[in-house]
């Protein structure tokens, strides 16, 4: 039994993760919950579950989940960075699921790694913020850090069985989001309703705007730059529409290794809950007759900058990472409120990185003080932007 606190739990990756430990209530044991603002669902999950820890975002959203809970639930609802703190080390939970989006989750998965708990990793920013950090504390707190990505999943599944240093490179693949085959000349008139709708896979809003401008694909070029202790040149992506062959490992003796299945994140959830076991969760084994034609193509940087300046981040490190997330973030959220332009993004992130004073060996502190700074910058050029 493998007792777990969800940090994020309302969100895409939260909500497919308790549907899998509804599946198994002999495997897992909920131990807390972590949202940010939405009270109607994480109370359901509560009355569900039945956590000792629930956490929410302030004071006034706590009293508003107290108030939607009968008196004696026995859950203790605590709110703000102590809450989700104290989610992630909770004596009696062995294992974090970091899925909260964005820069919030690099501080409570760093708190878990020292109290000793192991990681089910969905929180990419962690490792784009701080990966050689993250990396490094986890392997002197002697805890396991096992990714929830799909991509990053099917990495670790094909270098299963194998020695380190025969590895050559990793293949990390991508659908090309819903734009690949849009002329640049169009992407002007993109809204936030086309943005939203990926052909693939079934995502939270940010994510999902990241996939459209390749953004997410670079924070995972970052991610799986310190997860799999490679250099940048070791990781080559590759856009693959389908979907079906979530990443491959290439050999030095020219052999590959793929992980294929259908886009689903459930599969890559079940796996780093359960590893070494394999859950039989229902999932759809591949109609490959069916699907006929897999396809395989080089990214476009120039129609997609957002990525090409992920990959230049990761080049250079040091706090860049750091500043990169976080304008992207502004910008992400900027977009979906209309304050700033699709084409816009890559823009104002290129600026703020440009204007940041890179350290190059950060500490913790210089990497959340990076972030703030890039927070400020960005939002300062939205404003001279607009849309």
């Amino acid at each position: 039994m493998k007792n777990l606190s969800v940090m994020g739990s309302t969100g895409s990756i939260g909500r497919n993760v308790l549907e899998i430990v509804r599946m198994f209530p002999d495997h897992f044991k909920i131990r807390a919950l972590t949202a940010k603002e939405n009270v109607a669902l994480l109370a359901s999950q509560i009355l569900t579950f039945k956590p000792e820890m629930a956490v929410v975002y302030d004071a006034d959203l706590a009293q508003a989940l107290a108030d939607r809970l009968p008196k004696k639930t026995g859950v203790v609802i605590l709110y703000g960075d102590e809450g989700y703190r104290q989610a992630a080390v909770l004596e009696s939970i062995d294992t974090v699921i970091t899925a909260m989006v964005g820069a919030a989750g690099l501080l409570p998965t760093m708190a878990a790694i020292d109290a000793g708990k192991n990681i089910a990793l969905a929180n990419k920013e962690t490792l784009v913020m701080a990966g050689e950090i993250v990396m490094r504390r986890g392997v002197e707190k002697k805890v396991s850090i096992l990714p929830i990505d799909s991509e990053h999943s099917a990495i670790f599944q094909c270098l299963a069985g194998n020695r380190r240093r025969d590895l050559a490179r990793i293949l990390l693949t991508g659908s090309g989001g819903p734009f690949l085959k849009r002329g640049k000349e169009d992407f002007d008139n993109i809204k936030p309703a086309d943005a939203l709708k990926h052909p693939n896979w079934q995502m939270g809003n940010k994510i999902t705007i990241d996939s459209a401008t390749l953004m997410n694909k670079g924070l995972e070029f970052i991610e799986a730059r310190w997860l799999f202790e490679v250099t940048p040149e070791q990781i080559q992506i590759v856009i693959h529409p389908q979907s079906i062959v979530h990443s491959m490992v290439a050999f030095r003796d020219g052999s590959v290794i793929a992980q294929l299945g259908v886009p689903d994140m459930k599969g890559a959830i079940a796996y780093a809950l359960s590893f070494p076991e394999r859950l039989p969760i229902g999932q759809p084994i591949p109609e490959f007759a069916d699907i006929g034609t897999l396809e395989f193509e080089h990214p476009d940087l120039e129609r997609f900058p957002c990525l090409k300046l992920a990959i230049e981040a990761c080049a250079v490190g040091g706090t860049l990472p750091a500043v990169l997330n976080a304008a992207n973030e502004v910008a992400v959220y900027a977009f979906l409120n209309n304050k700033l332009s699709f084409m816009n993004i890559a823009n104002v992130i290129r600026q703020t990185m440009q204007r940041h004073v890179i350290i190059e060996q950060p500490n913790l502190d210089n990497i959340v003080k990076a972030d703030k700074w890039a927070r400020q910058e960005t939002t300062g050029l939205i404003e001279k932007v607009g849309g």
